[in-house]
């Protein structure tokens, strides 16, 4: 394809969409607007042939109940019933639909973005992300809509069904098959989000010695130098109280790091490598396969290849890994970031189920994580850097974006003879994030400095 074609192509999202790599994003009253979320339900509803509720779920974020009750009162406009669950994990919702028989599920969070971000995210009748041509339905009545809603006076708070929440709770704890965590000690990080409602209930109530950091509902520290992106929490509190082995969530408990007794990161790609290994020796992983994305590891890779393993990647974004594993019928795959996606509960991503897998593989083997991540692969020195951008890609002109999109290609392919590189604007955040892997640390880190510096001065002159 060359550049002409590309820049015609560009054009062609002269309207961009609403939606990025999961779901709508974007930071509370600014991107995510009262008025943008009350369409976004109101459209839903006029989408939806099925009469059965639509489930909603949210995170512990202060906006999180301001966009509920304005993706309600689109709902209700639309002439649809919904189910309000609360706060819950994001796995929670596609999970429900499909036990209850409902027509579609709405989760309400950023995920493991800042408390000043929201987002919302949409699940079909199947408990699966919607697929893009019914984002583009929602997206045209959204633009055909000239109704701009204002926050009402008073939100006034929604009755939770709780019920819905135990059924979910018991589902976990039956993936266990029977097995338990009595003996083991853990310590959990739930930061301050989703799994605050129910991590520590559901390892308790399996046998394990639970400890638990930053457990309270509190939106405005929801992953804030906690959680899955920041580990310091869970390594200090594994120092100063020894457990076998801790887990640290990220804001809707979709995603998990795992970490050992001595502080060792157990991060997607080694979870990946491990928990596919024992499908792997049980006869029980199709075609030797994993799915992951371009930030996976090149140490994995090779190491997967080397005991008869197939590793496929994907763009980034835990949709790309879904369609993977549908189209190849692969039984596991997932995200460095530890987004995991697995057979037992249809390939949604649930960190507290990871997590869970991942302790009953120490108790059933009878082996300490330490042990088992020792076993794993080593890992090739890898640096991600995000260069903060002062602007919103999607809003850009469509000439302005491709010649940036054109430039990242530029620096991949300068720079893929002395190491590997990989450049993507976040999907998420006004960010640009440069992953460079090579031999050693050295390297690493004088080739990704020079990298970001580079490309922000060119994007600069790009803009200005």
């Amino acid at each position: 394809m060359n550049i002409y074609h590309k820049f015609l192509d560009s054009l062609n999202l002269i309207m961009q969409s609403i939606f990025g790599t999961d779901g709508i994003r974007g930071r509370f009253n600014e991107e995510i607007t009262y008025s943008l979320a009350y369409k976004v339900g109101y459209s839903l509803g006029l989408t939806l042939e099925n009469k059965n509720p639509i489930l909603i779920g949210r995170d512990t974020r202060i906006s999180g109940e301001i966009l509920l009750q304005a993706i309600t009162q689109g709902l209700n406009e639309s002439g649809k019933k919904f189910i309000n669950l609360g706060i819950c994990p994001t796995p929670a919702i596609p999970f429900l639909i499909k036990q209850q028989n409902l027509s579609s599920g709405i989760m309400i969070s950023a995920s493991h973005n800042p408390p000043e971000y929201n987002g919302i995210k949409i699940f079909d009748h199947n408990g699966q992300k919607i697929t893009k041509s019914i984002e583009n339905k929602i997206q045209k009545l959204i633009e055909e809509s000239n109704q701009n809603i204002s926050v009402p006076k008073k939100v006034i708070p929604l009755k939770t069904n709780k019920d819905l929440m135990d059924f979910y709770i018991k589902s976990l704890i039956q993936t266990m098959g029977g097995e338990n965590l009595s003996g083991l000690k853990i310590i959990l990080d739930t930061c301050y989000g989703s799994a605050t409602t129910c991590a520590k209930k559901i390892f308790q109530a399996l046998g394990a010695e639970v400890r638990v950091i930053n457990n309270t509902n509190n939106g405005l520290k929801i992953n804030m130098n906690c959680g899955s992106t920041n580990l310091e929490p869970l390594k200090k509190a594994l120092r100063e109280n020894p457990a076998d082995m801790g887990f640290s969530f990220d804001g809707d408990a979709d995603r998990v790091i795992g970490m050992d007794s001595k502080g060792n990161v157990l991060d997607g790609d080694h979870i990946l490598f491990l928990w596919g290994r024992e499908l792997m020796e049980q006869k029980m992983l199709t075609n030797n396969l994993l799915i992951s994305t371009q930030m996976a590891n090149l140490g994995f890779e090779s190491a997967w290849e080397k005991i008869g393993g197939i590793l496929h990647r994907t763009n980034v974004g835990d949709k790309y890994v879904h369609d993977a594993i549908k189209e190849k019928r692969a039984d596991l795959g997932g995200e460095q970031s530890g987004h995991i996606l697995s057979k037992i509960n249809n390939f949604s991503g649930d960190g507290i189920l990871t997590a869970l897998q991942i302790s009953k593989y120490c108790k059933v083997k009878n082996i300490n994580l330490n042990d088992w991540l020792k076993s794993s692969f080593e890992p090739l020195p890898q640096k991600l850097t995000n260069i903060k951008l002062n602007f919103n890609i999607k809003k850009l002109n469509p000439k302005t974006k491709f010649l940036i999109d054109q430039t990242i290609e530029n620096f991949q392919a300068l720079y893929s003879d002395n190491c590997r590189v990989y450049i993507r604007t976040s999907g998420t955040e006004p960010l640009i994030r440069v992953l460079v892997e090579a031999k050693n640390h050295e390297e690493v880190n004088s080739l990704s400095s020079e990298i970001t510096d580079k490309l922000f001065l060119e994007i600069n002159k790009i803009i200005n």
